[in-house]
């Protein structure tokens, strides 16, 4: 368990990062989602069955940093790639055009990361997706961020992710997205 000092207004006394059950408080991880990302009541529907199938694949592990009063504020998960999976099936042309397929192979991915607005800025993304990368037995990390200079992609590249694919189109995602990569274990600052 890591635990944060709160910094300012409206942050805990202490966050706790943690092994989080997903599966069983899904709901309140897909809350923050919501309200992290600007997600809609039907998106989150769709989002909430695609959470729960992917933490029957071999090797998903989830994170969650709570606060004192058990309220979850952030959660990152992500599993070994699979090619067979839809993601990996998106992005592999992306990857393949920019010649680095072979990161499809031996990467974990970070599936999902997302760090309730008025908890974000005091590391705790930093502390879920370093934690979480610990414990991967693969020697890399992949994910897909949305391809804007935003705080989410400032962070991965501090991290030491690179892109390796940029204008990725996702089936029904407005914006296009980033494919980015990193070795493992990630930077430290």
């Amino acid at each position: 368990m890591l635990r944060f000092p709160g910094q300012g207004p409206g942050t805990p006394d202490d966050v706790v990062i943690g092994p989080l059950d997903l599966a069983a408080r899904v709901d309140e991880a897909l809350a923050v989602q919501a309200v992290a990302f600007g997600l809609g009541a039907d998106e989150i529907a769709v989002r909430r069955q695609i959470v729960l199938r992917h933490l029957t694949s071999p090797g998903a592990r989830a994170l969650g940093a709570t606060t004192p009063s058990g309220r979850l504020v952030g959660f990152v998960y992500g599993m070994p790639n699979d090619r067979s999976h839809w993601w990996s099936t998106v992005v592999e042309p992306y990857l393949r055009s920019q010649g680095h397929e072979a990161w499809l192979d031996d990467s974990f991915v970070i599936t999902e990361l997302h760090v309730h607005p008025h908890y974000q800025n005091h590391g705790i993304g930093r502390a879920l997706i370093t934690t979480i990368t610990d414990g991967a037995d693969e020697p890399r990390s992949i994910l897909s961020a949305i391809d804007t200079d935003s705080p989410a992609r400032g962070l991965y590249r501090s991290l030491g992710y690179e892109d390796l694919a940029r204008q990725v189109m996702f089936p029904s995602a407005p914006k296009p997205y980033a494919v980015m990569g990193a070795p493992l274990p990630l930077r430290r600052r």
